[in-house]
């Protein structure tokens, strides 16, 4: 069973994509429910917060439309994702952990190295803008001597979106679904 507030905030997603708007309200007002979200520490049931042999995209929600999901993502210690780009909006919050994120910009042709435009840490509590039309090229690894766990927002399906995985030193990028990753049982 998920947490009530996890459901009050899923139901204030709805509610915000569903009324519309240019991509940078949105992002900035499910930024704002999800700081009060992030004051609560069991937010996520422990299931939701389990590290695999490969970083994790957990569905906690897609909704009927598809027109946004609410992912728990997990990076266990010294994992880190490819780089990638969404296709979509993103908002993030850390739940535990520290998150190093390393935006790029995007290359002008597919001969490039990539070049890094910002590098950040994302510690627990903090919510930022992941990832929006105009800047959506990055690269996520745990930071922290704990898994990184955090809540992830998507203006679509993000198990199902096709999105790309580039080369860091040629810029090179092929097509890729990042399917959602079973929920694990937790040992009884």
């Amino acid at each position: 069973m998920k947490n009530p507030e996890l459901e009050t905030f899923i139901k204030d997603v709805e509610q915000i994509v569903h009324e519309g708007g240019t991509e940078e309200a949105l992002t900035g007002k499910i930024a704002e429910r999800m700081r009060h979200l992030l004051q609560n520490d069991n937010v996520l049931p422990p299931q939701y917060r389990q590290p695999n042999p490969k970083y994790a995209l957990y569905p906690l929600y897609v909704a009927d439309d598809e027109s946004f999901s609410v992912a728990a993502a997990v990076w266990d210690v010294g994992q880190s994702t490819p780089v990638h780009d969404h296709g979509t909006w993103g908002v993030i919050g850390v739940v535990q952990g520290t998150e190093h994120e390393i935006q790029y910009t995007s290359p002008s042709n597919e001969n490039e190295e990539l070049i890094t435009c910002n590098d950040r840490y994302i510690q627990k509590g903090e919510v930022v803008v992941c990832c929006s039309s105009e800047q959506d090229l990055h690269k996520v690894q745990c930071a922290s001597e704990n898994p990184c766990v955090g809540i992830h927002v998507y203006g679509g399906n993000i198990g199902k979106i096709e999105r790309h995985i580039y080369d860091p030193h040629t810029g090179k990028k092929r097509a890729s679904v990042s399917p959602w990753v079973p929920v694990p049982s937790l040992p009884r």
